[in-house]
């Protein structure tokens, strides 16, 4: 029998049958040796054969992903997870304050979403509760991504601003939902599900960051059709995989200015006649952008400070 990986809880696994009901399953050793280069052999949003054996149901086997979104630890672990596969769309919550969220971070995001294959979308979120300087400052973050190329969508669960847009976006797609501790995701869902009743937390008092609310991947059918994937809460994101010759390439607005520069392969660092210095020194390539790609550039454990 076929199925849909709805939740990962480490050793066990919800999965979808393709008869309608719900089995919580393992992972058979061979698969989970045969997939040891991540923390998790199996994902939310992946496509899987189930067996039954001695009273159990196992995954045996996984169908090819389209893509997935995958993320290094900025601990000391370095150990490398996915956080969802067969994704059709990813949406970044960006909070200004309370917590905010980094340029540095956002960019890593993006990077990541380019390179595995995945459309993303920036959420700024809480927009009622901003004063008008940090409204100022979302509208420039705004503007400056959609310059970039991103499409950029402002929510707020209070005033109901942009639920009804976002909504529509999320018909009969499956959607990853990713952003900081804190940031809102948990109450979002809340509200375009009704009834799901997740669990909400607050900041902490002496960091003004999030509380982690949500541990593992989990999937949840929406109303219109889809499902939405609720990923856990994070405070770093760490690239995998991205050979730094590449990097270039996931920034989308250096990658169309390749072919101005004077060398095929420049870096946009030092090379003479590079296109894309020439557009940041003329404000035509964001300065935030630049120093996030050189941040990622120089640091070679795939972690910053995210500013």
């Amino acid at each position: 029998m076929n199925g849909l990986v709805l939740k990962t809880t480490g050793k066990y696994y919800e999965v979808e049958g393709s008869d309608g009901q719900r089995y919580q399953c393992q992972v058979r050793g061979k698969l989970r040796l045969k997939n040891n280069a991540t923390t998790n052999p199996v994902a939310a949003g992946d496509r899987v054969e189930l067996e039954f054996q001695n009273g159990e149901y196992f995954i045996a086997d996984i169908a090819p992903r389209k893509n997935y979104i995958i993320r290094k630890s900025v601990n000391l672990s370095k150990e490398a997870s996915i956080i969802a596969a067969n994704i059709d769309c990813a949406y970044l919550l960006v909070t200004i304050t309370a917590p905010e969220t980094p340029p540095g971070f956002i960019d890593r995001f993006l990077v990541t979403a380019e390179a595995y294959g995945i459309p993303a979308v920036l959420l700024f979120h809480k927009f009622d509760q901003y004063n008008p300087q940090e409204r100022a400052a979302a509208e420039a973050l705004i503007a400056m991504y959609r310059q970039t190329g991103y499409t950029c969508l402002q929510t707020s669960v209070v005033s109901g601003e942009g639920m009804d847009k976002l909504r529509s976006r999320l018909t009969d797609k499956i959607s990853l939902f990713s952003g900081q501790s804190g940031a809102g995701k948990s109450t979002l869902i809340n509200q375009l599900i009704p009834g799901l009743a997740l669990r909400t937390g607050e900041l902490s008092s002496w960091s003004d960051k999030g509380q982690h609310t949500t541990t593992f991947a989990e999937m949840f059918p929406l109303p219109g059709g889809g499902y939405l994937i609720d990923s856990p809460g994070i405070k770093g994101f760490g690239l995998v995989d991205i050979p730094k010759e590449e990097l270039h390439h996931y920034f989308i607005e250096f990658f169309r200015l390749l072919p101005q520069c004077r060398f095929s392969n420049c870096k946009h660092l030092n090379e003479p006649g590079c296109a894309v210095r020439e557009a940041l020194s003329s404000g035509a390539v964001s300065a935030s952008r630049y120093k996030s790609y050189c941040s990622m550039m120089e640091d070679e454990e795939g972690r910053s400070s995210y500013r």
